[in-house]
């Protein structure tokens, strides 16, 4: 059957009439496409720009600032302590968080387990360790194999441990640094991505010298493991 056309209609309104139409229900599509995605949680928005990054952290957490700053993909954050300025901000930031205290635990194999099950439920792959002031079990280093990164204030291997600040002002050294590396089974032994530099002098600042190159350096180098296919 031959569709009757309307009188006075012509073909050439008929089909300005069908475009508009056909524009007005792309619009529309757009429209609730784009609502979709304002709707999609932080978590969810995030996972869309990368690999996923779990942290994990002890205390006041200024270099999850920093990542969280720079819009990486950060979906849990976990913690060795309860009630830390860290967890703070990922809560502040919409992110989950875990409390991960070794007091829980019958073993830090325990506890670290615990850990990576919750990490692996939030769909992180790569793990940075940001102000955590634990060793990790070998357990938990094989279920992020070459996926676990780490900040260290100085020139790795000079000073490794819990007070290379300290350490570098004694051996009387010129300039001490940054490293981001991967974390292995030693105390900060693992391959280094990347190193800057930091003077000594003047001593008074070089605390929150060493601390702005963290906050630089380790955003910078994560992004790039995120971005690697």
């Amino acid at each position: 059957m031959t569709k009757s056309r309307a009188p006075g209609s012509s073909p050439a309104s008929e089909a300005r009439e069908h475009s508009a139409s056909s524009t007005g229900s792309r619009v529309k599509r757009s429209q609730r496409r784009q609502a979709r995605r304002n709707r999609a949680s932080p978590g969810e928005s995030r996972a869309r720009q990368g690999r996923a990054i779990g942290v994990l952290v002890s205390g006041e957490g200024t270099n999850l600032q920093a990542l969280i700053d720079q819009g990486l993909p950060v979906l849990a954050v976990a913690s060795s302590r309860p009630g830390v300025r860290a967890l703070e901000r990922a809560r502040a930031a919409g992110i989950d968080t875990g409390a991960f205290p070794l007091v829980d635990h019958a073993t830090r194999e325990a506890r670290d387990a615990a850990m990576a099950d919750w990490l692996e439920q939030h769909g992180v792959s790569l793990v940075v360790c940001a102000g955590f002031m634990e060793l990790l079990t070998t357990s938990f280093l094989a279920r992020f194999p070459d996926r676990i990164v780490n900040v260290h204030p100085s020139l790795l291997p000079q000073f490794p441990g819990t007070r290379p600040i300290d350490e570098a002002v004694a051996a009387g050294v010129d300039a001490t640094g940054v490293t981001v590396h991967l974390v292995d089974e030693g105390v900060d032994t693992g391959p280094v991505l990347a190193q800057e530099e930091v003077a000594v002098e003047p001593r008074e600042t070089l605390v929150q010298r060493i601390h702005a190159v963290e906050h630089r350096l380790l955003p910078r180098v994560v992004s790039e493991l995120c971005n690697e296919r």
